[in-house]
């Protein structure tokens, strides 16, 4: 009787031990990977607390509300950028996958200013409210 061989269930498992988790909602797969994700995060509140990406507008509660709830969006905006474009800006670039980490942490901290100017170059750029619409000759 030959001895049974287990190069098959090693490979599963190393095959298995090497896949990257991928978020899901509701069934299907985002693409998105969550260590991509937590970088692109953090990339998002340097810009925030140390740029001054989202400036506070005044020292009223409600003004303290709007503005956290705008850093809230803007920061979860820059995670969820950073999580697609960073595998494209791997790509483009010829950048070994060892710098995911880091390219993602960056691209979340720029991406508020190049969702922007992609906005801007495309002529869809955000209307700022009604400040500004009193503004207008």
């Amino acid at each position: 009787m030959p001895e049974p061989t287990t190069t098959t269930a090693a490979a599963t498992l190393i095959a298995a031990g090497t896949t990257v988790p991928m978020l899901e909602a509701f069934g299907v797969s985002l693409g998105l990977r969550p260590d991509v994700l937590i970088a692109g995060f953090a990339g998002a509140l340097v810009a925030i607390v140390l740029l001054d990406s989202v400036p506070s507008e005044g020292d009223t509660w409600s003004h303290l509300v709007r503005s956290t709830v705008r850093r809230i969006f803007v920061a979860l905006a820059s995670s969820i950028t950073a999580g697609y474009l960073t595998p494209l800006v791997l790509l483009l670039s010829n950048l070994p996958d060892a710098l995911l980490l880091g390219v993602a942490f960056t691209t979340g901290s720029g991406a508020q200013k190049f969702v922007g100017w992609v906005m801007s170059r495309l002529g869809l750029a955000p209307r700022l409210g009604a400040e500004s619409e009193g503004n207008k000759p």
